[in-house]
């Protein structure tokens, strides 16, 4: 399972450049190990063009390395942070995409005025405290906020977006789509003001995606 999961967060790294959401070697993604205390996550400060899956490491839950040549990413103990209390998330992953993290240089939540925005993040897409990164005070802030929202993404303030998911896809997925209604929603205020959707809709449009939609 460990060799799988290197394989899949080492191929995920690609999407992010894929997509425009990291440049040089900022950002992340992790996965949690099924059934074990463990996770497999992005080494620090490494060039995604070298990122192959033995680079990947695996570490703790408390973001000790495990097994692995190079040291874990910068962001380890808030990826273990989230994984240690929200158990229903299998993975993390972290951008500075320009658009979102204008939102979180703001302190601004994303409003809901997007179906896209209804069927992804169930609502407003939040904002986080500030904190300062090298211990899990960004973990903290991440799940604070997110135990009272559906979204699956979190704008920290003054540092950018971190997404979960049930896997690393699904939280990968979130990253790309929170970019994309960032950047739409940033070009519809310099037309003037959306008007957000309406709860009862929200919530329709929420179910719909969430367990209707797709094969």
């Amino acid at each position: 399972m460990i060799a799988e999961l290197r394989v899949r967060v080492a191929a995920l790294h690609r999407e992010l450049t894929r997509y425009g959401l990291v440049s040089w070697t900022a950002g992340n993604v992790s996965a949690r190990v099924p059934g074990e205390d463990l996770m497999v996550i992005k080494p620090s400060g490494v060039s995604y063009d070298d990122l192959g899956p033995e680079s990947m490491v695996v570490t703790d839950l408390h973001g000790r390395l495990v097994d692995g040549d190079l040291a874990p990413s910068s962001d380890t103990a808030a990826h273990a942070y989230v994984y240690r209390h929200l158990p229903e998330v299998g993975g993390v992953a972290h951008t500075h995409s320009p658009y979102a993290t204008a939102w979180a240089a703001r302190g601004e939540p994303i409003p809901c005025v997007l179906t896209m925005i209804a069927d992804e993040f169930g609502g407003d897409i939040p904002v986080g405290p500030f904190a300062l990164i090298g211990d899990d005070s960004i973990g903290r802030g991440i799940v604070e906020t997110l135990r009272g929202s559906r979204s699956p993404a979190v704008l920290m303030r003054n540092h950018g977006p971190f997404t979960v998911g049930q896997d690393a896809r699904a939280a990968v997925k979130a990253a790309v789509l929170l970019e994309d209604v960032a950047r739409t929603v940033h070009f519809a205020h310099q037309l003037g003001t959306p008007a957000s959707i309406e709860a009862h809709h929200i919530d329709h449009l929420y179910a719909r995606y969430q367990n209707v939609y797709g094969q």
